[in-house]
C-alpha cells in the first residue's frame, strides 16, 4: 500500500493541471468531496490552489447509504449531492468545480443545472496521486483529441472487429460526442484526469453486433484482467446473451442479474482511448484500493464499451461495466482510427 500524505511533486503536479485547466489569481473554485473521498486528493488541491492565488472553499459532502443489493461502482454518478438545493446553488456560482468526490460528478443528475449556469467541472478521479503524477494531461493531447471527437461527429458509423471475433456495427448518426485530454478552459466545460478519450453516446436501437472480450482485456468494475474469453451477442443495443464457461463469465452474468433491471443489459457509450501516458499493464502494480481505473479507460488505442445509463437514449440505471479491449480495429466510415489497438494518422 503507497502512503497517502502531501508530497512536493504531486502539490507541484496539481498546480500545473489546475493552472492548465484556466485556474489562477481570483478564480472562484468550489472543491466537491465526501466523507469517504480520500483525504490526501482535499489536501493537494488546497495546497496547489493557495498557491495559484484562486479563491476556494472545500464542501464535504456525506457519503450517501448503500441501498444496493450489490456494491455499485465505476458508475461516474456521485449522489453525494442528493438533490441538496443549498449545495446546487453555492455550485453554481463558481467559475470551477473541483471534484474528488468518490465516483465523480461526470453523470450525476445534478450537473446539468449546475454546468447550465456556466461552471465548469474539472474532476480528479478517485486514484493514489502517483497514478495521478504518472498521467498528468499534456497540453499536446488537447488538438489529438479534439480532432478525434470531429471524426466522431462526422462519421455516421462505427465498426469493430477483432481477431478474437469481434464484429460490431453502431449508427453514431446524431449521437452526443464527447471526451476530454485532461483539461478545460470553456464555459460549461468538462475534464477528467487521468484524460484522453474520445466517446460518443448511441441513440436507441443503434448497437448490433458480437463483442467477444480476450484474455487480458479489463473488467474496471471489478477492476480484474480477463482470464477467459467472453461473448456478448448484442442486439439494439442490449446484451441478449453472455457467452462463457468460466469465473470471469459468471461474475459478469450474476452482477448484472443482481440489478433485476432489463436496462442493466444496455450498452452506455462506445469509444477509444487517446492517452499515451496511460498503461493497460499498470493494474497489475496496484492494489484494487489504489485505483479508480480511469487509466485504462484512456490507455492509447483500446476499445472501450460500457452498460448501463444512457441518458441520451432515456435507459437509467445503477448497475455499470466500463470494459477496455485491446487489439481491436475501429472504423468510422470505413476510415480506420485504431488498428489492432494501434491509432492511425493524425490521432497516433
Amino acid at each position: 500500500m503507497l502512503q497517502e500524505i502531501p508530497e512536493g511533486k504531486w502539490i507541484a503536479s496539481f498546480r500545473r493541471v489546475l493552472k492548465l485547466n484556466g485556474i489562477g489569481q481570483g478564480t472562484q473554485v468550489a472543491v466537491v468531496a465526501e466523507s469517504q473521498s480520500r483525504p490526501v486528493l482535499m489536501q493537494l488541491c488546497s495546497l496547489a490552489l493557495y498557491d495559484l492565488g484562486a479563491e476556494y472553499s472545500t464542501i464535504v459532502l456525506p457519503t450517501q447509504e448503500q441501498t444496493a443489493i450489490v456494491p455499485v461502482k465505476s458508475t461516474g454518478a456521485c449522489n453525494a449531492i442528493a438533490g441538496k438545493r443549498h449545495v446546487i446553488e453555492a455550485l453554481k456560482q463558481v467559475d470551477v468545480v473541483v471534484d474528488v468526490t468518490v465516483e465523480g460528478l461526470l453523470h450525476s443528475e445534478e450537473w446539468s443545472e449546475i454546468e447550465e449556469a456556466g461552471a465548469r467541472l474539472f474532476v480528479i478521479c478517485n486514484e493514489h496521486p502517483e497514478i495521478l503524477e504518472r498521467t498528468e494531461p499534456q497540453v499536446g493531447l488537447g488538438p489529438k483529441v479534439d480532432l478525434g471527437i470531429q471524426m466522431l461527429r462526422d462519421a455516421s458509423e462505427m465498426r469493430v472487429t477483432s481477431a478474437a471475433g469481434s464484429d460490431l456495427k453502431i449508427d453514431i448518426r446524431n449521437a452526443p460526442c464527447g471526451g476530454t485530454p485532461g483539461f478545460t478552459t470553456s464555459k460549461g466545460g468538462v475534464a477528467h484526469w487521468p484524460g484522453g478519450l474520445c466517446l460518443c453516446f448511441p441513440g436507441e436501437k443503434t448497437i448490433n453486433g458480437k463483442i467477444v472480450m480476450a484474455p487480458g482485456d479489463m473488467n474496471l468494475t471489478f477492476k480484474t484482467y480477463l482470464n477467459a474469453p467472453i461473448a456478448f451477442d448484442i442486439q439494439d443495443d442490449f446484451v441478449r446473451a453472455i457467452e462463457g464457461d468460466s469465473l470471469d463469465a459468471d461474475l459478469f452474468r450474476e452482477y448484472l442479474a443482481a440489478w433485476d433491471d432489463p436496462i442493466a443489459y444496455g450498452l452506455s457509450h462506445v469509444g477509444w482511448g487517446m492517452n499515451p501516458r496511460a498503461r493497460w499493464e499498470a493494474m497489475a502494480l496496484y492494489d484494487k484500493r489504489d485505483v479508480q481505473g480511469t487509466e485504462f479507460r484512456a490507455w492509447s488505442g483500446n476499445f472501450l464499451w460500457s452498460t448501463g445509463s444512457n441518458q441520451y437514449a432515456n435507459r437509467y440505471t445503477l448497475g455499470h461495466f466500463d470494459l477496455p479491449m485491446r487489439g481491436c480495429t475501429i472504423t468510422l466510415d470505413g476510415t480506420p482510427v485504431v488498428i489492432n489497438g494501434i491509432l492511425q494518422g493524425d490521432l497516433a
